[in-house]
């Protein structure tokens, strides 16, 4: 049986169990943790969500499981996600209604910068100018993301032009209007992370784009057509060929 004949929502049900499978292969997962969500509803209040405890490399579409963050009884149905999960995306989710897609990872170089006394990324190649002035930097990190720590995570992203929140002490969260541009910018911000903390090894002087033109660069990238959406759909021609149960 096609579960796509009995499911709705199946095209964003499979972009996003393809991103929790490219994810895994790149190794920027924590194993049974972390969370993608997707709003389905105009509010963003009702969203989808892997289960819990599910490795991201095992997760298909029919697996992904709609939740409701106005009503914390979703805790209680089968493979509720963990009260962390529902609580750092609801929050978002009824906050940011311009916050369609979520993505919150533990990847290492964006917790490593996570984890510096300054978190800033400086535009020290392309990759970092992407996100020159758009991101925001959260030094509140307040233990596990029950509920009250996702309403203050949301309240940080209340400018829509700010689409990345740098999570002291914790990882990143990457927003988007769809999983394509959500994966691509969390993809992309996790490589500028790696170059910066790399250049940083090496002790040597860094060389910072000026203003002017990390600002421009980061436009230009902002405008360039379709880019995020070809990106996902190659990884879904791959995993087309090599691992296609993520779509069932």
């Amino acid at each position: 049986m096609n579960p796509a004949k009995n499911m709705t929502h199946w095209q964003e049900r499979s972009d996003l169990a393809a991103a929790f499978r490219w994810t895994a292969r790149l190794n920027m997962h924590e194993g049974v943790a972390n969370h993608f969500s997707l709003a389905i509803n105009d509010s963003g209040t009702r969203f989808l969500m892997n289960p819990n405890q599910m490795h991201f490399a095992r997760i298909k579409a029919s697996d992904l499981i709609e939740v409701d963050a106005d009503n914390p009884d979703t805790l209680q149905g089968p493979n509720a996600p963990d009260p962390t999960a529902w609580g750092l995306h609801g929050g978002v989710h009824r906050g940011c209604p311009h916050a369609r897609c979520v993505m919150h990872v533990h990847s290492i170089f964006a917790t490593v910068l996570a984890s510096l006394a300054d978190s800033r990324l400086p535009p020290i190649d392309q990759n970092c100018a992407t996100f020159f002035n758009r991101y925001v930097i959260d030094d509140g990190y307040g233990g596990l993301a029950f509920e009250d720590e996702g309403d203050r995570c949301a309240a940080l992203l209340n400018d829509p032009a700010k689409k990345v929140m740098i999570m002291g002490n914790h990882g990143v969260l990457i927003i988007g209007q769809t999983v394509a541009e959500t994966f691509n910018r969390l993809y992309y911000f996790e490589r500028a992370a790696e170059t910066y903390i790399r250049a940083l090894q090496t002790g040597q002087p860094l060389r910072v784009l000026p203003d002017r033109i990390a600002e421009k660069t980061a436009r230009e990238l902002e405008t360039y057509p379709e880019q995020d959406a070809r990106h996902l759909a190659e990884l879904r021609a791959i995993l087309d060929a090599e691992a296609a149960d993520y779509a069932s």
